[in-house]
């Protein structure tokens, strides 16, 4: 019995990437675009200057305004004392005043 020599029927890769159509993008009003990620810090807090109470992990209680926060801290503007740097983790709660 004699060898068979088969040749396999495959494309080339270059016919392959030819083939192949990038995806189109949209041009224009009705392109979908990726919904905007929110800032870390707002400057709604400056606007509102609502008094706020934060009672903390160990039972002490501070009154003031936020002025800003990020994702780790608040910074608390108080009338009776010094301004605070919050850090987050620290505040068992806090509501409005």
């Amino acid at each position: 019995m004699e060898a068979v020599n088969r040749k396999l029927i495959r494309p080339s890769l270059n016919e392959i990437k030819e083939s192949i159509t990038p995806p189109r993008r949209a041009q224009g009003p009705s392109q979908v675009q990726k919904k905007p990620i929110p800032p870390d810090q707002t400057n709604a807090e400056m606007q509102a200057k609502t008094p706020m109470v934060f009672v903390l992990r160990d039972g002490e209680t501070l009154h003031g305004v936020i002025e800003w926060y990020d994702k780790c801290c608040l910074k608390v503007n108080r009338t009776e004392g010094p301004n605070l740097l919050l850090y987050k983790p620290a505040i068992k709660y806090m509501y409005k005043e």
